[in-house]
């Protein structure tokens, strides 16, 4: 299990993905965070790309420091890794500073090649390559400014999974409809989230799928079907750009990564902004990390938890997950999810590990901001 989360009025949130399978785990050098703290380290020039708050730092300045830079949840990821040891999937955070020449000159010179470095040692950490057409290294976006606000992109999840890479995850996995629920997901996700695409243009395939099979959920959809829905959702968003979906990883990543920048220009962020009296000129940060799935089968899931209650303040581990799913399916509400104490009893190992995770997430108190949502687990 690799959990992370994030802190607002005095409890704090996490969220984890556990799977037992194989697909997708990485060693226990980088569970206990020894792989990822090496790629989370300071970067050794002074570029938009970086890995590590500097721990030369004291503590009680570096979060409000690093903030500036890495955002809430880069600060926060960079955190939990190097102070408190937690399970977090390797990853990297581009800067604020890359956001700011962005709207100042567009697409900053030499981030791609800043890009292409740090994937790279990426793919060394884990043994895979982006978009590899055997055993695919797949990574999921997600923004993360100073301070959490509306209108800011939604997190995109399985970036790297092509026409070709799809075909070598099922190999890989041994789960062709794995691979497929996987595509359909990044696919529609992409198309909304990155190319602008009416979130209606995917959903109504899934529904009318779900209708013919008699499933009450998407978890109940076999592959051939979820495959179907790949080839409709493709044809959906060439009808929506005329241009087939993307099938280069790098510039699915591009993509994201510039759809980042761009929605902290967004009509909703900029409102809040104003009415909270935030400068527009701080920029967003962007987190790149290393996936790993809850939608595996029905030893794996995903869920939220919260060291006290979120209703009532009480200090008590609260929260709520769903097996077979993935993060967007626990806050879309499509289905009804179970407490930490059914937690418990489907995978118990997991509950104490969760329930551990949030103590000592609890007495740090150099975690006072947002954190990064992933996905993890442990085998």
């Amino acid at each position: 299990m690799i959990i992370a989360g994030k802190s607002d009025v005095g409890f704090f949130e996490a969220t984890a993905t556990f799977t037992e399978d194989r697909f997708g785990a990485v060693d226990q050098n980088v569970a206990d965070g020894g792989v990822t703290e090496q790629l989370f380290e300071r970067s050794e020039s002074e570029g938009f790309i970086h890995h590590l708050a500097d721990e030369q730092i004291p503590p009680a300045k570096r979060q409000a420091i690093v903030e500036d830079l890495l955002g809430g949840k880069g600060a926060n990821l960079a955190e939990m890794t190097s102070v408190l040891k937690l399970p977090v999937p390797p990853g990297f955070t581009i800067s604020t500073d890359a956001c700011r020449a962005y709207m100042h000159g567009g697409w900053p010179k030499g981030l791609d090649e800043e890009i292409a470095t740090h994937v790279f040692r990426l793919e060394k950490a884990m043994g895979r390559k982006l978009g590899d057409p055997f055993d695919p290294l797949l990574v999921s976006v997600r923004s993360g400014a100073k301070f959490s606000m509306p209108g800011m992109m939604d997190t995109v999840l399985n970036l790297g999974l092509n026409d070709e890479s799809v075909k070598g995850l099922a190999t890989v996995t041994g789960d062709e409809r794995f691979a497929y629920d996987s595509y359909r997901r990044f696919i529609s996700m992409y198309g909304r989230i990155v190319l602008g695409i009416d979130g209606a243009v995917f959903e109504h395939p899934l529904e009318e799928a779900k209708h013919k099979a008699g499933a009450s959920s998407d978890a109940d959809l076999s592959a051939a079907v979820l495959k179907k829905l790949c080839t409709q959702y493709q044809a959906a968003v060439k009808k929506a750009t005329g241009k087939p979906f993307p099938q280069k990883p790098r510039e699915q990543l591009r993509g994201a990564i510039e759809a980042v920048f761009r929605s902290w220009n967004g009509a909703r962020a900029v409102a809040y902004r104003v009415r909270e009296k935030i400068s527009h000129d701080l920029g967003t940060a962007v987190n790149v990390q290393t996936m790993v799935f809850g939608n595996r089968d029905n030893n794996s899931g995903t869920g939220v938890g919260f060291t006290r209650n979120a209703a009532t303040g009480e200090n008590k581990p609260y929260g709520d997950f769903l097996i077979n799913a993935q993060g967007e399916d626990v806050v879309a509400g499509i289905r009804n999810t179970e407490d930490l104490d059914t937690l418990g009893k489907h995978f118990p190992k997991i509950h104490d590990e969760l329930l551990e995770a949030l103590r000592r997430i609890s007495d740090a108190e150099s975690i006072a901001a947002t954190c990064p949502t992933l996905d993890g687990e442990r085998r």
